[in-house]
């Protein structure tokens, strides 16, 4: 997991073979007046979802994990916090192929949690359980999704 300020997303750019279309696309795009749902990058390889976050609390909001796809998540209206648990010290859990995604039981908590202003980002990797979206108002976010290959 990766958290930091969005001035030093490039730095990251080496990471994998599509980091710098997804940074391209979060430096260079209007954020606050992207469209809800999916926004097309490059395909299936990588994408950005925009959804506006529900007021939730830590108990209401599931430790999930992805396989195919690394996730840069970026609020835009507000700030949020989010929960990380290494997906080692997590217990198995029922894997959804088509979505891409293992849910974690409501009301499990992550290890730890972190607040992530407007100005920040942070990046999931296959072993980051993530809890995102803890806020006490809606807050417009984007997360764009790479395909891990």
């Amino acid at each position: 997991m990766i958290l930091d300020s969005l001035k030093n997303l490039k730095n990251y750019e080496g990471l994998h073979p599509n980091f710098a279309k997804a940074m391209d696309f979060l430096l260079n795009s209007d954020l606050k007046n992207l469209p809800l749902g999916r926004n097309e990058i490059c395909g299936d390889e990588v994408f950005a979802n925009v959804m506006e976050a529900k007021q939730r609390s830590k108990e209401e909001v599931p430790v999930e994990v992805h396989r195919k796809y690394i996730d840069i998540q970026v609020p835009i209206s507000g700030d949020e916090v989010m929960g990380y648990t290494p997906l080692e010290q997590l217990p198995a859990g029922n894997y959804s192929e088509a979505d891409d995604v293992t849910l974690y039981p409501v009301g499990m908590l992550a290890a730890s949690y972190f607040e992530v202003k407007n100005t920040m980002f942070t990046i999931f990797f296959p072993q980051d359980g993530h809890a995102p979206a803890v806020t006490p108002v809606p807050v417009k976010k984007v997360i764009v999704k790479i395909a891990v290959k």
